[in-house]
């Protein structure tokens, strides 16, 4: 375990390092062995252990264990306990999610509390395997398949802090085996061997039978996550050579330049994505293979497209960028038009938030219609009086290809303008004689012009507007 932790550089002297000890031999076999080593690492350690109060006797049994144990080596520890069937029911999920939020919630709490530079886990080669299994199971990318890492980072109560895994080559047999030797009266857990959780089901029915298939399925899982270590290694060092031309953190938005990201090999896309998802959230684990697929499959697709994920992100197509945030307000496309600015044709327009550009051509010159941020006109019928706002109670406008007008807010609805976007979205209009107070809406930019405004035979000037981001 020495050579372990100086291999993968797990701690450095003069840190204080907080040992999650739960009683069993796993943990119990982890507390021993850092005792023992402390000197030679340079490191204090801190005990901490939480009741889940779900086992009754059985689990105050362990706590006082684990209090008993720590004076014995003297080291210091805080034992607490929590209501993780409450936290269950509250923010529904499974016991097992609930235990494990509750439990690294508890740790974060008391890593804060001591100042603790690093946690501690006893997990095992076998959690090791288990948890390739679990990701496989669940639907995993290659990033899921290396499993638990012997050293990781992670945001537990807005702090980031280091886990580590100094055991993670050493198999639950022989932490039993030790624990035997060392006269450590370990706790079992009757938990364990229950199959109403799916890591349990794994262990005691999944993985024996795969043995039954192929003796050696441990090694070969172990290989495939050695590979898949190296491939994310490589991968993290393609991404960072292109992360700085194509990401942009806006607070709680994370913005991808279109182009950039598009030329991207598919395999660099999806890593990119994984990596922008951890920043805002600080954690990948309940991020599947099928979200990051439903995400590339929404690159296709026209700006407004999004789709939600879990954490309450969502992930939209805008005009030249994708954005990823945490709702839909902090993602729409549009800036806030303040007033009614008037759009100088022809020449350049500056609001916020936009650069608005203008121009007269002659017929024939119409565009070919794919940049959805630019609209072409008939110029004779828009006039020159051209103005541009948000929506109004009343709005009316007859979109391309409707024989009469309809109501805005209808055509919002029908066109899957989210509702949190729609005060937003850019309205020009042309104003004069016998035409609404508050100008005849030509264009709700980004869908569609009016019919009345179209590009015809008869046209003899075109107008062109075009709406850039600034």
């Amino acid at each position: 375990m020495l050579r372990f932790i100086h291999e993968n550089r797990m701690v450095s002297e003069g840190e204080r390092i907080l040992l999650a000890v739960s009683g069993g031999a796993d943990s119990t076999c982890l507390l021993h062995l850092m005792v023992s080593l402390k000197e030679k690492l340079g490191i204090s350690l801190h005990v901490a252990h939480l009741d889940h109060q779900l086992r009754g006797k059985e689990s105050e049994a362990d706590a006082d264990y684990v209090m008993c144990l720590s004076d014995s080596l003297d080291v210091p520890a805080t034992v607490s306990k929590a209501d993780v069937r409450g936290y269950q029911k509250k923010y529904r999920l499974t016991l097992e999610e609930a235990a494990r939020e509750v439990r690294y919630n508890f740790l974060a709490e008391t890593a804060a509390a001591v100042g603790a530079d690093a946690i501690v886990t006893g997990h095992t080669l076998d959690d090791q395997i288990e948890t390739i299994l679990l990701h496989i199971i669940r639907g995993t990318g290659i990033k899921g398949l290396i499993g638990l890492n012997a050293r990781s980072r992670r945001l537990l109560n807005g702090r980031q802090i280091d886990i580590i895994r100094p055991l993670l080559e050493i198999s639950r047999e022989e932490t039993q085996q030790y624990c035997l030797e060392h006269n450590l009266m370990a706790r079992v857990d009757s938990s364990n061997q229950s199959l109403s959780m799916l890591r349990n089901r794994i262990r005691l029915k999944l993985l024996p039978e795969l043995k039954n298939y192929n003796p050696g399925v441990v090694e070969s899982l172990l290989r495939i996550s050695a590979i898949a270590a190296d491939e994310i290694a490589f991968l993290d060092s393609e991404m960072e050579k292109v992360r700085e031309s194509i990401v942009e953190r806006h607070g709680d938005v994370i913005v991808l330049n279109k182009e950039g990201f598009d030329d991207l090999p598919k395999a660099l896309k999806r890593h990119l994505l994984r990596a922008v998802i951890k920043e805002m959230v600080g954690t990948l684990k309940d991020i599947e293979e099928r979200h990051i697929e439903e995400i590339i499959g929404l690159l296709e697709k026209r700006a407004g497209k999004y789709i939600n994920l879990p954490y309450g992100l969502i992930f939209a197509v805008e005009y030249g960028r994708y954005v990823l945030g945490s709702s839909i307000h902090a993602i729409c496309p549009f800036p806030e038009i303040i007033k009614e600015p008037a759009i100088t044709i022809p020449g350049v327009t500056d609001i916020s938030g936009w650069s608005i550009e203008t121009s007269i051509m002659e017929q024939g010159l119409s565009g070919d219609g794919e940049n959805p941020m630019a609209a072409y006109l008939d110029a004779d019928k828009t006039g020159e009086n051209l103005s541009v706002r948000s929506r109004i109670e009343g709005d009316r406008f007859q979109p391309l290809g409707f024989d009469t007008p309809k109501r805005l807010n209808r055509f919002m609805i029908d066109a899957k303008i989210p509702q949190s976007w729609r005060e937003r979205v850019p309205l020009v209009c042309c104003h004069g004689q016998g035409l609404p107070v508050h100008g005849q809406i030509i264009w709700v930019v980004g869908y569609r012009i009016d019919d009345r405004y179209k590009v015809a035979s008869d046209t003899r000037r075109v107008l062109k507007i075009e709406f850039k981001r600034v």
